[in-house]
């Protein structure tokens, strides 16, 4: 057998299972950190519940990304996950999931690691949505699991500083209520509408418009040239005003 059919026959079992998403479908890539309350909690103990060095580690991967070959039109933060909306009509690596989960998760995993100065690992999955309104669906609710995983944290953090065990801490947390939660901070002189907006909403990542001045030596003139950067938003609206920020990310489609 000569080394064409060779490779041909062996590329089979490699390509068997590639499938790909269908032109015209909405594509996001959630990353999830592999086994990140150890890392943060026991390897290098990051504050609890939230650290501005995590944050800021967290959103340097996105904007690595955003900055990559993906085609991504927004990017979102928040805990230990990313998500990340891909243009509607992109063809990057031809749409592969096997491709993208691995690459994503790959490179990801390389600049937290970089950052960090130890080893850290994502997963990455891919969800392909058949709407733009499945596609604000999608990033209210990740938005809304933000909100939630800050309520929780900032008391099971509050009641763990008390002396309380973990175990004591997450009993008593188990089948509490929003509203009760929110008083028990409070209680204690913390008002949850106080916290900072970026633990409670996540942080959006976009590109931003703006104009750049130049000079052009030829003519001896003041120049004015589109241009395009990453925004880091760390005051993200909630509910429709949310939804109304990604309806217009996706107009960029």
């Amino acid at each position: 057998m000569n080394f064409d059919d060779f490779d041909t026959k062996m590329r089979l079992f490699e390509t068997a299972h590639d499938h790909c998403v269908l032109p015209g479908i909405y594509m996001v890539a959630r990353l999830d950190g592999r086994s990140f309350h150890r890392l943060t909690k026991e390897i290098y103990q990051f504050e609890a519940p939230f650290d501005v060095r995590f944050r800021d580690h967290m959103v340097a991967v996105v904007e690595h990304l955003m900055n990559g070959n993906f085609e991504f039109i927004y990017g979102y933060t928040q805990s230990d996950e990313i998500s990340l909306l891909f243009r509607l009509e992109t063809n990057v690596f031809h749409r592969k999931l096997r491709k993208l989960n691995s690459v994503l998760a790959g490179e990801a995993s390389a600049v937290f690691s970089l950052r960090l100065g130890g080893i850290a690992a994502f997963d990455c999955r891919i969800s392909q949505l058949p709407t733009a309104a499945l596609v604000r669906d999608y990033f209210l609710w990740r938005q809304e699991d933000a909100s939630r995983n800050a309520l929780n944290a900032h008391c099971y953090w509050l009641l763990r500083k008390e002396g309380k065990s973990a175990q004591t801490a997450t009993a008593e947390l188990e089948h509490c209520s929003v509203a009760n939660k929110n008083e028990l901070l409070f209680q204690r002189g913390i008002n949850f509408n106080d916290i900072p907006t970026w633990q409670k909403r996540g942080i959006g990542v976009y590109w931003d418009d703006y104009e750049k001045e130049g000079f052009n030596p030829k003519t001896q003139s003041r120049t004015v040239a589109a241009r395009r950067r990453l925004h880091v938003d760390l005051e993200l609206p909630m509910k429709d005003a949310y939804g109304g920020l990604i309806d217009t990310r996706l107009d960029e489609v």
